[in-house]
Formats: C-alpha cells, structure tokens, sequence
C-alpha cells in the first residue's frame, strides 16, 4: 500500500467533478467556429488560426503536463490540483474580453497549462487511491464524468453561440464550485519512495511509449469531431445549437463505453480493448464520411464516441499499472501529452487531406485507416499474448 489515506465521498466527487473540465477545455467553443471565422476574417491566416483556438488549448496541454508530472511527483498533486484550477477560471473566461485573434490565442494557451495541470493531478490521485479493479473502476468513472460533461456543457456552448460567440467563455467559471470543494475535502495522499531496484519499474521506454503513440493517433483522429464537424454540418445548413448538440454526441457514447469498460477489463487483455476501439472509432468515421444527412452524422459519432470511451481508461490503466508510486505523475503526464498532442496536430494534419478531397472524404479515408490499423493488430500474432493482466 501507497497510500494510507482513504478519500472521503467528497474528495471522491470533487475529483470526478474536476474531471469534465478537462475534455470541455478547447472543445466548448467548438459551436463558435463558423462564427469567429466571420469576426476575424480580415486577420491574415484567419481560417486556419480560429481552428487553431480551438487546439492551441491542446498545445499548451502536452508541453506543459511533463512539467506538471513533476511537480505532482515533488510538491504534491493537491496543490498542482488547485493551481490549475485557478489559472482555469481566469484564462477560460478572459476570452469573453477579447477581441483580438492573436490575444484570445494566448488565453487558450493558458487555458491548457492549467488544464495539463488538472489532468496530471486527478488522474495520480485516482492511481494513488485505488489499485486493482477499484482502480479500473474509478478510471471508467472518470472517464464517464469527463465524457458527461461533454454532453451537458456542448449543448449549452452551442445554445450560448447563438447569442454572441464569446459567450460561452463563461462556462469556464465553473471550475471556482470545483476549486472550493477541493481546497475544503483534499488531502494530499501518502506516497512512498521507490525502494532500489523498483525503480526499474518505469524503465520501460518501448511499452510505455507505445502507449503515448497510440495515444496520440487516436486523439488526433477523433478530434476532427470538433475542428471539422461545424463546418462539415454547416453546409447540411445546421446552426451553432445543432452544431453543439451533435459534437455532444460522441461524448454520450464516451460515457456508456467508459462505465462498461471496468466489466470488459476482466474479461479482455488491454490489447484486445484497444483494438476495438479503434475498429469502433474507425467505423463511426466511415459513416460520418459516407453521411447524406445529419442523423447518419450524428450515427457515426455515437459509434466512434464508444470506442475513446474504452480507450482512454485503457490506456490510463495500462500506464498506472506500469509506473512505480513515486513516479506516475512524470509517467502519466506522458499520457496527458500525447493525447492532447494529437489534439492540436488534427487540424494541422487533417487540413491537406480537406483541401484535396473535402471535410467528407477527410472521415472517410480516416475511418479507413483506423479500420485497417485494427484490422492488422487483430491478425498480427501477440507475442505478449498470455502476459497482459486480465
């Protein structure tokens, strides 16, 4: 045992409460798209840098969670906990003063430090609390809340557009209710020093970077939901409300496959899992990419959104399985940097392939991919078959 201190109700909550700021960061102004490409149209480059608002957030995420592993690992997860928190409410709502492209750029930027910051302390907490399957239980559940505030607060951004585009800045302020609940029932818990030779532990270079890869991978593909969607549904002639409402939809999904995937935990090895889920996201793509109207869209999202569902825990779970107690906030900061990473690389990777052949050709040769990645891991014998923890 790590960990000699048992969270209370209340800590537990506060640390599921915390959860959703993290996946609604750069996706809530996603409604607000088409609308700021309106506002900034004389800005040089203006297309490209009003999608970039939405994943500079993402940037800023994976080059500051390594440091934030560090300092979890040092000063404690409490405190980083609480930092993030703070610097949340103030770079996410300063974008309802900004008028200016560049300067609103730099409060999203912000924005992702202190969201690098939040992620990296809840997820070593929950490691910290929990081991075995109370720990993939709670990774599940944190997945599912994270996922659920998706469906609650991206409809809410989208019925906030309509009125002004900055307007759904506000939602950002919600993180001071998070905030006064986590300094009132957190305490920091109590770890251990790696004893020598256990330290070897986190020596694990090609596993535990394989899993920031795919990481990165698959968040770079699933995140075309919310840079290329609004203007994908924006030639089906759907406003900012439909726009909000349908990229909530992956995230209703993300919720049922994060609460089913503790029971498919015992039952299938983590390769097994990743494998699915990606054949699921890579279907959902197809469909969007294939879709003539905006039921089959939102179809193809409710597919793909199964699949992160399963795959985040996953692959948080593989990872905390894999790193010492000393060392999982630096190790699972690494997880927090890839998946934001491929959160900002989507557009910047994704904008040929929609110049050559369109936003729907974009998720259809995509869904490919993805479809003909699992498809090869499924066959390709596993050499570590027999090994994985079930």
């Amino acid at each position: 045992m790590t960990n000699t201190l048992t969270p209370t109700r209340r800590a537990r909550g506060t640390v599921l409460a915390a959860a959703p700021l993290t996946i609604m960061a750069a996706a809530i102004i996603a409604p607000s798209l088409p609308a700021m490409r309106e506002v900034f149209s004389g800005t040089p480059g203006s297309d490209l840098l009003v999608r970039l608002t939405l994943t500079v957030t993402s940037l800023a995420i994976a080059i500051s969670a390594p440091l934030s592993g560090i300092v979890a690992d040092r000063a404690g997860r409490r405190p980083l906990l609480l930092t993030g928190l703070g610097l949340y409410a103030i770079s996410g709502t300063a974008g309802f003063f900004v008028d200016d492209l560049f300067l609103l750029l730099i409060t999203r930027m912000g924005l992702g430090f202190a969201v690098g910051g939040i992620m990296t302390a809840v997820s070593t907490l929950i490691t910290d609390w929990f081991s075995g399957e109370r720990r993939a239980s709670f990774l599940g559940l944190q997945q599912a809340f994270a996922s659920l505030g998706g469906v609650v607060f991206l409809p809410l951004a989208g019925v906030l557009a309509t009125v002004s585009w900055q307007a759904p800045f506000w939602i950002y302020s919600v993180s001071v209710i998070v905030a006064i609940f986590a300094i009132t029932s957190l305490r920091e818990p109590v770890r251990s020093s790696p004893a020598v030779g256990e330290s070897e532990r986190t020596r694990l270079p090609a596993r535990v970077i394989g899993v920031y890869v795919l990481a990165l991978v698959v968040t770079l593909a699933f995140y075309m939901a919310p840079t290329q969607l609004p203007f994908l549904l924006e030639g089906f002639g759907s406003g900012p409300a439909v726009v909000g409402a349908v990229v909530a939809g992956s995230t209703l999904t993300s919720v049922a496959g994060a609460l089913v995937f503790p029971r498919l935990r015992e039952r299938l090895s983590p390769t097994a899992i990743t494998t699915a889920s990606v054949a699921l996201m890579g279907a959902g793509w197809l469909v969007i990419g294939t879709a003539g109207t905006v039921a089959q869209v939102v179809a193809g999202l409710l597919v793909g959104g199964f699949g992160v569902g399963l795959v985040v825990p996953n692959l948080n779970l593989r990872l905390a399985d894999l790193a010492h107690p000393a060392h999982r906030g630096r190790v699972l900061s690494g997880l927090v940097a890839g998946i934001f990473l491929g959160q900002f690389l989507s557009p910047l990777v994704v904008q040929p392939l929609v110049q050559g052949i369109g936003i729907a050709g974009a998720f259809t040769w995509t869904g490919v991919a993805l479809g003909a990645g699992a498809a090869l891991a499924a066959l390709l014998p596993n050499r570590n078959n027999g090994k994985e923890s079930r």
